[in-house]
């Protein structure tokens, strides 16, 4: 009867287990909104930067020298130009506290959009975003496989930011991170549908090189696959120990 409880424990405990392997092998990427952060010295003039800006292995791109980078780790490129670029105006992305922001952006118009092909896997990307307008739309892939898409409609009603200088339109910055490892990416798309006004203004871009989930905004606590291989090994050998004693005691009664 005890060996009995134990085996349905243990294959109770091996469900619970594949479970989790199961929800992290399915592609997710999640996001958070929050004021962000000042930037270098404390300068709020420049928009909002990520917490994460000055950590380890995170690289930003400010956009100050009022070009988007062609070269290096990060390469962005415009499919038709056109009215889209990096600009200085009012509409330049807030600052954490809605500050006016005075310096180069990068501006997705007139249904263009602007493709960042990325030298490494990574788990995070974040973005000061706004003034958040319709039909913008930010795409995550793994080489040309779609991980995820996140539209205004996701954001706009949670963005904490509103500017007086964009007329009340909301701002914030926006933390993009894996959920598990089969969501890592390696290019970025920066999209905006519409022709009729309205674009998609960014600035700050945070990138963080990584091969597992980004430990800054875990949903939940989730084994790694190999934890997980492991807690199976342990209830495996557990088990084995248990029915060898039984077998040990009925052998000598």
């Amino acid at each position: 009867m005890i060996l009995k409880k134990l085996v349905c424990a243990t294959l109770l405990s091996t469900s619970a287990i594949t479970s989790f392997i199961y929800a992290g092998s399915a592609h997710a990427i999640g996001f958070k909104v929050e004021t962000g952060v000042a930037g270098p010295n404390g300068v709020t003039n420049q928009g909002a930067y990520s917490q994460f800006w000055q950590d380890s292995g995170v690289t930003t791109v400010d956009f100050n020298n009022g070009v988007a980078p062609t070269t290096g780790f990060a390469k962005y490129s415009f499919e038709n130009g056109g009215s889209s670029s990096v600009r200085k105006d009012q509409w330049a992305p807030a600052g954490a506290n809605g500050e006016v922001n005075d310096t180069s952006y990068l501006a997705v118009f007139n249904g263009d959009k602007v493709t960042i092909n990325l030298d490494s896997y990574l788990n995070y990307f974040g973005i000061d975003w706004g003034a958040i307008s319709n039909n913008n739309t930010f795409s995550f892939y793994n080489g040309d496989t779609l991980i995820k898409s996140f539209t205004t409609q996701d954001v706009n009603t949670v963005a904490p930011i509103s500017a007086a200088q964009h007329g009340g339109e909301r701002n914030g910055y926006l933390h993009f991170y894996s959920e598990s490892r089969n969501d890592l990416f390696n290019k970025i798309v920066i999209s905006q549908a519409s022709t009729d006004g309205g674009g998609f203004e960014s600035d700050n871009h945070s990138f963080k090189i990584g091969n597992g989930r980004f430990k800054g905004f875990d949903p939940q606590s989730v084994p790694e696959p190999g934890m997980t291989l492991g807690m199976l090994a342990v209830g495996g050998l557990f088990l084995r120990q248990h029915k060898k004693q039984k077998l040990q005691s009925a052998s000598k009664s």
